[in-house]
């Protein structure tokens, strides 16, 4: 598969034998740290402190302590199970049962309060079943876990729970062995053998986070590295797998693979190099922290020689555990340009840290969203209670991507932003009685040569996006009285109707204009009720009578 252009040969002070190299190249540089390089990751360290991305002993051994009691449950519970199997008593006594973690907890970088992503694997007698009934009343029972729910349907089934305090999704596995000991390694690929794609997708986590460690050349660095990149991904709005940025393991191979390139250098050194390698990367050349291996287990994989739709994908950063996938199929164009911005953007400040210039604090100021864009979308959710609202807005956030592939398809349309932060409505947008949540969706306009005007027609964007919303409701039995979604257009002056003073600054003065006005076809403004998907719905973007028609006409006004 094709690299970025950009090659340096790894070069090593004083003509020393090269090691090892780490990844599917040799590194670009494999110079030791210096010492102002150790006081620039000291510093880093200093500056991250305040954001509470550091948890202290006393917070590590209680996360240590809730997991050995999770482990031991297990094994209880397996036990259990296989005694109501008939299993022999010499086969219970070694039948196993263990909790493996993955996520950040696993890379060693969660933050304070963070939940913890763990698997339960079990041996071949113990069904996915039983881990969903009998194993749900034992935790249950257990004074010390709450808020107990189970997601069985789920693309990777799950149990939701906090154990003393702390948040746990546990996903199931059911291996082909009699027994489950205590040092099972699942990074081997034979360990897949005969499993059901549920039980393959429920190791997928703990395959790739183990793999990801092994790839690496030095886990500390790599560890206060991924800490820097996260934190500062998360303070500029690129963080999240659900609206088309990237999620935790995509932001940990990314510094993975940085850390390959440069494998002597210690962190401060890192992320400047991140931000190096990746504001130059020519996507869509896949990131690869290994060469793809073929178990000849028939599973699919990422492969765009194999594949067709694999070729689409914009931004690749492919899992390096079998079967390999791409954790990024949800990068859309704007969030793949937003992206790129904020490497090249976070380059310039890093190469001011590192000339003396500038703090590390610059580098996680938050960017002014509110004055970024002279136009906006506020897409509303609401619901009449606080259960139906946590569903809805889970709901309407997973497809909001979908409005934004809308609104990107849209010829007048260059790029559209979703800020990844949600808002409560105020209360002079929404009944007293509604619980409610904002997006806002940054729009950049084209401008039309040789056009004093031209009408930009964003019904069937908006209707088409809400529609799918309605259907997978109903689809799934979730859709109640009083769940609506609304989509208003704002320019930047109005949004002080929506937002706290604090996020909306004072609008500065411009040199050129555009002026868009909203002109709707019916007696309404903006959508009153929601509609569901039926026949009446023309796939031609023709709204029933309670949806009002979005029309667009922009002008524009060049201003001497």
């Amino acid at each position: 598969l094709p690299l970025p252009v950009f090659k340096a040969e790894a070069t090593m002070p004083g003509g020393q034998q090269p090691q090892k190299h780490y990844g599917i190249t040799s590194a670009i540089s494999l110079a030791p740290p210096r010492e102002i390089d150790h006081l620039y990751t000291k510093k880093l360290c200093d500056a991250m402190k305040p954001f509470g991305v550091f948890e202290d002993e006393e917070e590590l051994n209680h996360r240590l302590a809730v997991l050995g009691k999770l482990n031991n449950l297990v094994k209880e519970w397996i036990a259990e199970i296989s005694e109501l199997k008939n299993l022999p008593p010499s086969a219970i006594s070694c039948v196993g049962g263990k909790i493996f973690t993955f996520g950040s907890y696993r890379l060693g970088v969660h933050t304070k309060g963070a939940d913890i992503d763990a698997l339960c694997v079990a041996p071949r007698h113990v069904e996915r079943t039983d881990f969903f009934q009998s194993f749900f009343e034992k935790l249950k029972q257990h004074e010390e876990i709450k808020d107990l729910r189970a997601v069985e349907d789920a693309f990777v089934p799950v149990i939701k729970f906090k154990f003393d305090g702390i948040e746990i999704d546990l996903l199931f596995a059911r291996l082909a062995l009699q027994s489950i000991p205590d040092n099972l390694d699942l990074r081997g690929d034979s360990i897949l053998k005969n499993l059901d794609i549920r039980c393959i997708r429920s190791l997928n986590g703990c395959r790739v986070t183990d793999e990801i460690l092994y790839l690496v050349p030095n886990k500390e660095n790599f560890r206060l590295t991924l800490r820097a990149i996260k934190l500062w991904a998360k303070r500029r709005g690129i963080y999240s797998n659900i609206l088309g940025f990237l999620g935790g393991v995509s932001w940990a191979m990314l510094v993975a693979r940085t850390c390959q390139l440069y494998p002597n250098a210690v962190a401060a050194t890192l992320v400047h190099k991140f931000f190096l390698v990746f504001s130059k990367w020519e996507w869509p050349n896949p990131v690869l922290l290994k060469q793809p291996e073929d178990s000849n287990l028939n599973l699919p994989v990422w492969d765009p020689r194999v594949n067709p739709s694999d070729r689409y994908h914009l931004m690749p950063i492919i899992t390096p555990a079998y079967p390999q996938q791409n954790s990024t199929y949800n990068v859309s164009s704007s969030t793949r340009t937003i992206m790129t911005e904020e490497f090249k953007h976070g380059l310039s400040v890093t190469d001011e840290i590192l000339q003396g210039k500038a703090e590390w604090p610059k580098l996680f100021e938050p960017p002014n969203f509110f004055q970024k864009y002279k136009h906006y979308i506020v897409l509303t959710a609401s619901a009449s209670t606080e259960e139906n609202h946590l569903e809805w807005i889970g709901l309407v956030e997973s497809k909001i991507r979908v409005l934004v592939g809308n609104l990107e398809r849209n010829e007048y349309i260059t790029l559209a932003h979703v800020n990844p932060q949600s808002f409560p409505g105020s209360k002079d947008n929404r009944n007293e009685n509604d619980f409610v949540a904002m997006w806002f969706i940054g729009i950049i306009f084209k401008k039309v040569e040789n056009a004093e005007s031209v009408n930009i027609d964003l019904t069937f964007d908006i209707q088409s996006f809400t529609d799918t919303v309605y259907r997978q409701a109903n689809n799934i039995n979730m859709l109640k009285e009083g769940m609506k979604i609304e989509a208003t257009h704002v320019k930047k002056k109005q949004l002080h109707q929506y937002l706290p003073p604090e996020l909306v600054q004072k609008k500065k003065r411009q040199t050129g204009c555009v002026f868009l006005q909203q002109v709707v076809s019916s007696d309404d403004s903006s959508f009153k009720e929601p509609y569901p998907p039926s026949s009446d719905c023309s796939p031609h973007g023709e709204a029933p009578s309670t949806v009002s028609v979005y029309t667009f006409s922009v002008h524009f006004w060049i201003l001497e």
